[in-house]
């Protein structure tokens, strides 16, 4: 098995470590980047509950040895994961920044803008320069994912539309419509037809804690890699998985505060909204544990491993596994707003109003290495 991965002289050591249910729980801060995002300047009229500018994004490049950020102060930031260093600033005051994502080459970003328009801007981290942009949604821009197979991007706004575009071509492919608590699913084949299951995120839980029931708001959606399952990001206190092909509600993750508010003295909403971020949950590349943040700063870890299965007909009435924490890790410096696992190595990220690179504690415990020794001895 490769070495644990540590941190020494400020240069972080991977490895490509076996996710298991002992590890997750030995994560913890091994850097943290105190200047990651610059200072707001105070401004007259400003809320009291404004606090600091924040980190709202972040993306990996394919190989997990590069991270960027994007921050409310108008800048991406590119970092090296194998050494833990910061590698350059760039600045986009004219047009803002927003859901920096990666495409397969580690150069090359797209992004959403925060001025000026709600224009796609595809980048070049290389020479500072733009290399396309792709025009077309009239709301803010929500989401925003590139395929992991070829050169397309899916992106979703708040002008209620959802946009299939090439990287090759500034060319429209599909528009579908989003309509309240409902997930509609397209095979990429047939896009121009309707959708081959429409789903509707209902979860009776909810009517045990209000009645009416608080309204699901969903900031982001992510199918694990395995294919089998939907992550359905919200905010409030509770993250959902659903079966990928049958739409099923199979579990709902809780222990977390969720992220709508912008601290934690900022009263509570009866209504439901994106807030900050919709960067805070995501899968291990596994599939066998999702990771989230709260606005209580802790980073929670939920084991997915055993979610049971269903079939027959669909019956929103059926309550979702409830499933609690398998860890929650403290270390992370304000509310963690963006948490993303590395697609090749042990090692997580977490922002807010600073990022921090997690490692998992190479150091074991008592119980641990008597274990081992016995295993090693064998039967006496």
């Amino acid at each position: 098995m490769a070495p644990q991965p540590s941190i020494s002289n400020g240069t972080t050591t991977l490895s490509t470590l076996p996710l298991t249910n002992t590890l997750m729980n030995k994560f913890k801060p091994a850097k943290i980047f105190k200047g990651s995002v610059e200072s707001q300047p105070a401004s007259p009229g400003r809320s009291p509950n404004a606090g600091p500018f924040h980190i709202t994004g972040i993306s990996f490049d394919d190989r997990g040895d590069q991270v960027v950020t994007a921050a409310e102060d108008e800048t991406f930031r590119l970092y090296n994961c194998k050494t833990g260093k910061p590698l350059k600033t760039l600045k986009s005051k004219k047009y803002g920044v927003d859901l920096p994502r990666f495409t397969h080459k580690n150069t090359a970003i797209v992004h959403a803008s925060t001025k000026e328009d709600d224009t796609i801007r595809y980048h070049s981290l290389h020479d500072n320069k733009y290399l396309q942009y792709f025009k077309g949604h009239k709301g803010k821009v929500v989401s925003l994912e590139v395929s992991p197979i070829d050169d397309g991007f899916m992106s979703g706004s708040m002008d209620k539309t959802v946009r299939l575009w090439d990287l090759r071509a500034p060319t429209l492919f599909a528009v579908a419509v989003n309509h309240y608590s409902r997930i509609l699913l397209y095979d990429q084949a047939n896009f121009d037809k309707a959708p081959f299951l429409v789903i509707t995120l209902e979860d009776p839980t909810l009517a045990l804690i209000s009645y009416p029931p608080r309204p699901i708001y969903m900031t982001s959606m992510s199918f694990s890699s395995n294919g089998k399952y939907l992550l359905v990001g919200c905010s409030g206190n509770a993250h959902y998985v659903l079966d990928a092909f049958e739409g099923y509600l199979l579990a709902k993750l809780e222990g977390h505060v969720g992220l709508e508010r912008r601290n934690m003295s900022a009263p509570p909403s009866i209504e439901p909204a994106k807030g900050n971020s919709g960067e805070e949950v995501g899968w291990t590349p596994d599939s066998k544990f999702v990771v989230g943040g709260s606005l209580d700063g802790k980073v929670f870890i939920w084991d997915i491993q055993k979610i049971p299965t269903r079939s027959g007909d669909s019956d929103t009435n059926t309550p979702p596994l409830r499933i609690a924490p398998l860890a929650v890790l403290d270390g992370h410096p304000g509310p963690s707003r963006c948490v993303r696992f590395n697609p090749r190595f042990a090692m997580m990220c977490t922002a807010g109003a600073e990022l921090a690179f997690w490692l998992p504690d190479s150091s074991g415990d008592a119980e641990e290495i008597a274990r081992d020794l016995l295993k090693k001895r064998g039967p006496s």
